[in-house]
This record gives C-alpha cells, sequence and structure tokens, in this order.
C-alpha cells in the first residue's frame, strides 16, 4: 500500500489554479523533500492530502482511502502545517494532552513526546512566550503522539536558529530510518539538499520532477569533471574535448574514470582530477526554467 498518492491532483479558487493535475507517490523509509518556491502550491496540496481542503478535481489517498476515513487519523498521520496555530494561553503539556484525549491516546505518552523533542523541562510554560523554535518541536510532538506512520511537516525550519535546523534534519532522517514515511515542504534549496533523499518539485501547482536527489543533480547541465596538470595542454589535445582555461580543462562529456584511464595510459600527470556537481538550487534554477516559463 503506497502511504500517500495523489492522482491528476486539482485545486482552482476561482480563476486562480493553486494545483494543477498534480500527481505522485510518498514511499516509506526516505526523507521525501516537496520542493518549490512560494506560491508553488505545496500547502495547498498538504492541506489536501489531509482532507482540510476539498481538490477541485482527482483525489489523493492516505493509505489507500481519503483521510477523512482514516479511523483513527492520528494514529496513522502526524502532521505539523502552522507551528503558531495554538492557544497560546496553555502550557505545552497540556496542549497536547487535550490532542491525545481527543483521540484515545493515554497521558503517559504526551510526557514521552517532550520528552522526545526536548521540551520536557518547559512542559508547564505557557506556549504563548514560546520561540518559533520551541513551537516547532511542539508541533512535531503532536505530530508524534499517536506513534504515526506517516509523518508531514511544512517548512518545518522557517525562522529556526542553526541548532534548531540541524536538530530538525537529524530528526526527520531518524524517523524514515525507522520506516517511516517522511514528506517536508520546503522552499530552502541549502537545507533540503542536506535532508532530502527523494525530490517532488513542483511550480506553479505543476508537477516539474519526481526522482533521487542524486538524480535531480545531476540532469544538470552545470556538472563537470575538472582537470589540472603541468601538462594541461597535452591532455586536452589528449582527450580532444572540453574548455580549456589558463589553469585548468573543464570537461562534460567524460567521467573522471575514463579521463583517468586515458591519461594514465599516455602517462599524463595529473594534478587534480575531480567531479564538479552543481548546488540544489542550481540545478533547480537550471531544471525548472522552461518548466516554469512553460505553465505560466
Amino acid at each position: 500500500m503506497i502511504p500517500i498518492r495523489a492522482s491528476n491532483l486539482t485545486k482552482t479558487y476561482g480563476k486562480t489554479t493553486a494545483v494543477s493535475d498534480l500527481s505522485f507517490d510518498v514511499r516509506p523509509g526516505v526523507v521525501t523533500g516537496f520542493l518549490g518556491p512560494n506560491g508553488a502550491g505545496k500547502s495547498t496540496t498538504m492541506r489536501m492530502i489531509l482532507g482540510l481542503d476539498r481538490p477541485s478535481h482527482g483525489s489523493v489517498l492516505v493509505d489507500g482511502v481519503p483521510y477523512a476515513q482514516l479511523k483513527q487519523p492520528l494514529r496513522k498521520v502526524g502532521a505539523l502545517l502552522d507551528a503558531k496555530a495554538v492557544h497560546g494561553g496553555r502550557s505545552a503539556r497540556n496542549h497536547l494532552l487535550a490532542i491525545a484525549q481527543s483521540n484515545g491516546l493515554g497521558r503517559a505518552r504526551v510526557g514521552e513526546v517532550l520528552e522526545q523533542v526536548g521540551l520536557a523541562d518547559v512542559a508547564g510554560r505557557r506556549i504563548g512566550g514560546f520561540s518559533l523554535g520551541m513551537a516547532q518541536r511542539l508541533g512535531i510532538a503532536a505530530a508524534l503522539l499517536g506513534d504515526p506512520e506517516i509523518l508531514m511537516f511544512d517548512e518545518p525550519v522557517n525562522g529556526l536558529d542553526p541548532d534548531g535546523i540541524l536538530w530538525i534534519r537529524t530528526f526527520m532522517r531518524k524517523l524514515a530510518a525507522e520506516g517511516r514515511t517522511v514528506f517536508v515542504s520546503s522552499h530552502l534549496m541549502s537545507e533540503m539538499a542536506q535532508t532530502a533523499d527523494h525530490l517532488i518539485v513542483i511550480g506553479k501547482g505543476r508537477l516539474i520532477a519526481d526522482t533521487g536527489m542524486e538524480e535531480f543533480i545531476g540532469r544538470s547541465s552545470q556538472s563537470y569533471v575538472r582537470i589540472r596538470s603541468p601538462r594541461l595542454s597535452e591532455v586536452a589535445q589528449l582527450i580532444g574535448v572540453g574548455e580549456l582555461h589558463h589553469d585548468h580543462l573543464r570537461v562534460t562529456s567524460m567521467t573522471p574514470l575514463d579521463i583517468g584511464r586515458v591519461t594514465a595510459r599516455a602517462g599524463l600527470e595529473l594534478e587534480e582530477l575531480t567531479l564538479v556537481q552543481p548546488t540544489l538550487e542550481a540545478a533547480y534554477m537550471e531544471l525548472t526554467k522552461d518548466s516554469l516559463e512553460f505553465s505560466a
């Protein structure tokens, strides 16, 4: 059973199309990044997965059924969409206790998740005085209450300090390693590059890519092999391809292994043979430009 399956998902608001004919699967055991700029339709898609918005067309199933048909939804899906959408006058403990009781979960579970997210020492404090990082941790605690198989996080690192970002990144990867389905949206490319294993990329509500992180970056034409040698002009002549710069040669049509074999047979010394990969941000900007222009 596919944990999350979207099929031709479309959402319109009047004349505005927020999500257009979007189809994808989210699988367990990896962190799946939901990537796109602000306004791309990420939050709308997540809301439709959770039954908070109704699709104008198409469907989205959670473990084979619409979210509304799950008998014990909190035991199946945990979600953090807006960390600040809480009653500021309640303590962290009472906030979680209210959620737990509404879903038939025991009081002991509240203490467990507070400990798990590092909020046990501030459990009695009012949420209104929490920093954004603490609020994010509390939202994750609420998502974990039912010990769910599926976890969804919408922009979980926004506004966090480096320690908070590192904690959330490590925690999400730990959850995936346990075999859970982790679906996280972000517009922060550098952070997603360090967190996600698989990418679902959208722009203007349309699917642009559904692929592994390494494959997505590897599609970029900006990947090249950089070669430095005391006999650089001879290397360039031997290989016969690439761009010769004053101190190095750039080659895009051969692998480092092939280059190393050819130059070794010719007895040409190399000082550097490096595969230079573009960043996720550079790959995204290059690979989505045409898609975004086409959909405009």
